[in-house]
């Protein structure tokens, strides 16, 4: 294998926000292939996001964003452990990214654990009803419902939702990038989006 160039560690840099020596690594792993390191540095920075979930985040920032010369309006409060880390230029970023992406899709909710009590319940009633309503038989009806409910959440929950600037990513894993970017727990706690005219007759 030819040696990894330094010009091969800092464009990986860049495109993961990884450390050098990981990102040597991982290079050095994959035998230079950088499509294979940046997946490698991916599932890594997960795997180290998901111990760090159950960490108190309670400082960050909250964003605001305009659209459309005032027509959308969100804000938005993303938290992280420490102020150091909301004072990051890559965490304000990631606020501004958050708040395009909900001008851009419109969830309902932050996650599946932040639903109104009995609303999860009261969707599955619906969809039930629908599907027999439907004529399918009552033995695959359960698993009709599932899929219904599954796509249902992946619309209004926001981490959930494909990510607006990469269909193939949801809301969650580019947080989990961020986590293992910057080292600590990151979490959206609440965010409101308003719409000139809505709610109007």
């Amino acid at each position: 294998m030819s040696e990894i160039k330094a010009s091969q560690v800092k464009e990986l840099r860049e495109r993961t926000g990884a450390g050098m020596m990981d990102c040597k690594n991982a290079l050095v792993e994959c035998a230079g292939d950088m499509a294979q390191a940046v997946e490698a540095l991916q599932k890594r920075a997960a795997a180290k996001a998901v111990k760090r979930m159950d960490r108190e985040a309670s400082e960050g920032i909250v964003q605001s964003y305009i659209h459309g010369k005032g027509r959308i309006g969100v804000l938005l409060e993303l938290n992280s452990e420490t102020d150091f880390v909301a004072r990051n230029d890559d965490f304000s970023e990631l606020a501004r990214e958050l708040c395009l992406h909900v001008a851009a899709s419109g969830p309902l909710f932050v996650s599946r654990e932040t639903l109104p009590e009995g609303a999860l319940e009261q969707q599955e009633a619906l969809f039930k009803a629908q599907v027999i309503e439907s004529g399918k038989p009552e033995a695959i009806a359960d698993k009709i419902v599932t899929g219904k409910i599954n796509k249902w959440l992946g619309e209004v929950c926001m981490d959930e939702q494909p990510w607006f600037r990469d269909g193939d990513v949801a809301v969650k894993e580019v947080l989990q990038q961020y986590m293992g970017k910057l080292g600590e727990n990151i979490k959206i706690r609440r965010f409101v989006r308003w719409e000139l005219g809505e709610g109007l007759d």
